[in-house]
């Protein structure tokens, strides 16, 4: 089986993780704090908070922005759950924004409509989440410069689109965004098993991140009610939860940017690849939005005749071909249809679905395997 994703671990992963479990530290230490200073440089960000998972980094990002009960947030619908759900935890409203049908990310003429339906309405988000799918940026500035007029805040979704750039800048930058998220499950970019990060130029709301992600407790007298009662002393000052990264996972991270760059370049020399390959084939292959350096989480395939998607997919499958789809709608999802939505709503993204298949792109898949891939396809379409 050729899978659609896959993790790489070298001799020197496995070093830095032994050297950890032979520490006196293998939950917190000084490992976590030199991986959030390592992904801080290189994407171009004043602090990273590291935390177990990008749905808790999610999650935390859009509490520290103060998203609640009433609030109304806005995200896209091809992503997977957790770009919405972070908006639910916090009680909030979450709707959706449809795609840009070429590049599969949140449309900016689709948003302003909905702005200004929004705005006549009087009921405009507290939150925006754009998400990096398949790695490549959102046209982030126009977002940026649709919903700031409004006090809108941004959150972007790049779980994706580690190592990846927009405009000449690192997506996690935050150029145009209050916060930037990265995941770290095996089949992103680089992967800390499980793993995420939130980054901002925000001091206080890095702080804020830093302690939502443990209990809600500071070390910090700042923050403090009064002064300490010694240098045992903290304080829960607010509720939060268990969001930790470990010193493991931290040491598997650090290791792993390392190569991050060369990651980006192999990915990327691949999709070139594909796009050669299957560009006489009756499919539609990702668009790519100017300005901006796919990191090349997924590499997507959108058949032309949406009756054929099962049994293509069950073809390759069948010849060893471990393709997966990404992403079923989330608003036809059981939990978001009790909300309210329903087939139609977002045109675009439901023609997505209905022809999308994600085919395998990972660090470690070479030429051959490239075209034991095609090859399978084209017999499958035959």
């Amino acid at each position: 089986m050729i899978p659609y994703g896959r993790q790489d671990i070298r001799q020197q992963d496995l070093d830095a993780v032994i050297e950890v479990l032979q520490s006196d530290f293998i939950t917190q230490g000084p490992v976590v704090p030199q991986f959030e200073a390592a992904l801080a440089e290189k994407s171009g960000a004043a602090h990273a908070v590291a935390m177990n998972s990008a749905t808790s980094a999610l999650h935390v990002a859009v509490a520290a922005l103060g998203l609640g009960q009433g609030d109304l947030m806005w995200t896209t619908p091809i992503t997977f759950v957790a770009s919405a759900n972070c908006g639910r935890y916090v009680g909030a409203d979450v709707d959706f924004v449809d795609i840009d049908p070429d590049t599969f990310n949140m449309c900016p003429k689709a948003l302003a409509a909905k702005l200004a339906q929004a705005k006549a309405a009087g009921r405009l988000p507290k939150v925006i989440v754009p998400v990096h799918m398949c790695g490549q940026s959102t046209a982030t500035r126009e977002i940026a410069e649709l919903v700031r007029p409004y006090g809108i805040r941004i959150v972007e979704d790049a779980s994706h689109a580690v190592g990846g750039s927009y405009l000449g800048q690192p997506v996690g930058s935050c150029q145009f965004s209050d916060i930037t998220v990265f995941s770290f499950h095996p089949v992103k970019i680089i992967t800390t098993a499980e793993g995420g990060m939130a980054l901002t130029n925000n001091s206080e709301l890095a702080a804020r991140m830093e302690s939502l992600r443990s209990h809600g407790i500071t070390r910090d007298p700042a923050r403090m009610t009064h002064d300490p009662d010694g240098p045992w002393y903290y304080q829960q000052v607010e509720l939060g939860w268990n969001y930790r990264m470990t010193e493991m996972q931290a040491a598997l991270g650090l290791s792993q940017q390392e190569r991050l760059a060369e990651y980006v370049h192999v990915r990327n020399v691949l999709a070139d690849r594909y796009d050669q390959l299957l560009a006489n084939l009756p499919l539609d292959l990702p668009g790519r939005l100017q300005g901006a350096h796919s990191a090349f989480h997924l590499y997507v395939i959108r058949l032309h005749d949406a009756a054929r998607r099962s049994s293509v997919f069950e073809s390759l499958r069948a010849e060893g071909i471990g393709v997966n789809l990404h992403y079923i709608p989330v608003h036809l999802q059981p939990y978001y249809r009790d909300f309210g939505f329903r087939e139609g709503d977002f045109p675009a993204a439901e023609d997505y679905y209905s022809r999308v298949i994600s085919i395998p792109l990972h660090a470690t898949l070479n030429e051959a395997n490239q075209h034991a891939v095609v090859a399978a396809l084209k017999k499958a379409l035959s």
